[in-house]
């Protein structure tokens, strides 16, 4: 702990990586990781795919040990962070590909363009909903209790597991704000929408946590109007540098997954579900970490990346791998911040170190 809380001075980027790599020693926080979302946390389950939301190309992965893996980043993304600081023994593998050698150790199920809304990203082609995404996880655990012989002891293993649930951008941003392909904008407000997306999302989660998952960390969403997509499409931007009706479309949707990780807290009293603040997270002071382009991304600038297109060499500098993904030096600072808040706002109730700390129905001292 006095490792990690040593960090939040201003510091570079590249002092940031190497602190980390030095400061994560020790016992895995928990046995298991299960990872759910999009792009930012699919490391190739939409490899195999028909789609063009794939990333198992050169110039993604350019930082990455193994290369393009399908990962939507140069690097590492925020759930390879969160498995470093929870001193996992290695990164969580696609379900696409994990063995029942590794499935015991967890399964990232995360599917880029998905979305909570099955039509959500598919004009890219095809890709795995959260819908299908915790069918695949149903089979997964249908697996592990083949493996551990009965269901008490497999629900007994998934209760210590953590679970993280990071999706809706592509709701936004692949859904809703493309009016031309999609009829939400015209079907709904935006009040009504960001309450149509929630009650799904909430169905969800329950279906999550009746099939053994009772430590849950739900990512909000970012801060989609300051990415480059959005500011390609809208251009003419306010001094905050960003879209911010994007922004505020966005912010009714965080105030309403607040209220249900309250809900989920009060009326699920064995499992502990907590809300990660990435629209707060993602307003740090970028340029003091020497973040120094933060309009383009580092390949595709506010296009996508391209196989085998330029990318920059400054990556450390850029926040966004591309039109809406971040370089791996942002998840550094994101996933840092979701795992051990560094203001009071970061998370609620608690971050993801406290969270992965309890036993399954203790209740935290918050």
């Amino acid at each position: 702990m006095e490792c990690m809380s040593m960090m939040w001075g201003l510091v570079p980027v590249l002092l940031l990586v190497s602190y980390l790599q030095n400061c994560v020693h020790g016992e895995p926080e928990v046995p298991c990781y299960f990872i759910f979302g999009d792009s930012l946390s699919d490391s190739g389950n939409n490899n195999k795919l028909v789609t063009l939301g794939r990333a198992n190309f050169p110039p993604n992965g350019i930082d990455f040990p193994n290369g393009p893996t399908g990962r939507f980043c140069n690097g590492r993304t925020i759930v390879d962070v969160l498995a470093e600081l929870l001193k996992l023994d290695d990164y969580i593998p696609p379900y696409a590909t994990v063995s029942d050698h590794r499935i015991l150790g967890g399964a990232n199920f995360g599917s880029g363009s998905s979305g909570i809304r099955d039509e959500t990203g598919r004009h890219y082609g095809d890709l795995i909903t959260m819908k299908e995404q915790l069918k695949n996880y149903q089979v997964a655990v249908s697996r592990i209790t083949n493996i551990l012989g009965n269901d008490t002891a497999a629900m007994d293993h998934l209760s210590k597991c953590l679970f993280t649930v990071g999706i809706g951008t592509h709701d936004y941003i692949n859904n809703y704000l493309l009016p031309q392909l999609y009829p939400t904008n015209s079907e709904y407000t935006p009040v009504q929408y960001a309450s149509v997306l929630i009650n799904q999302y909430f169905q969800q989660l329950k279906t999550l946590y009746k099939n053994g998952a009772r430590k849950v960390a739900i990512f909000g969403l970012g801060r989609l109007g300051c990415t480059p997509i959005e500011l390609g499409l809208y251009g003419d931007v306010t001094e905050t540098e960003c879209v911010e009706f994007v922004n505020d479309a966005v912010q009714l949707f965080n105030e309403r997954l607040v209220k249900m990780v309250d809900d989920l807290n009060s009326n699920l009293t064995d499992a502990r579900f907590t809300y990660i603040n990435m629209s707060g997270i993602q307003s740090f002071d970028a340029a003091a970490f020497g973040f120094r382009v933060k309009n383009n991304g580092c390949c595709g600038g506010q296009l996508p990346c391209l196989p085998f297109a330029a990318s920059c060499s400054n990556r450390t500098e850029h926040l966004y791998w591309d039109f809406i993904n971040p370089t791996e030096a942002a998840n550094m600072i994101y996933g840092q911040r979701a795992y051990i808040s560094q203001s009071p706002s970061d998370a609620h109730p608690i971050d993801i170190h406290t969270l992965a700390q309890l036993h399954s129905g203790e209740a935290d001292d918050t």
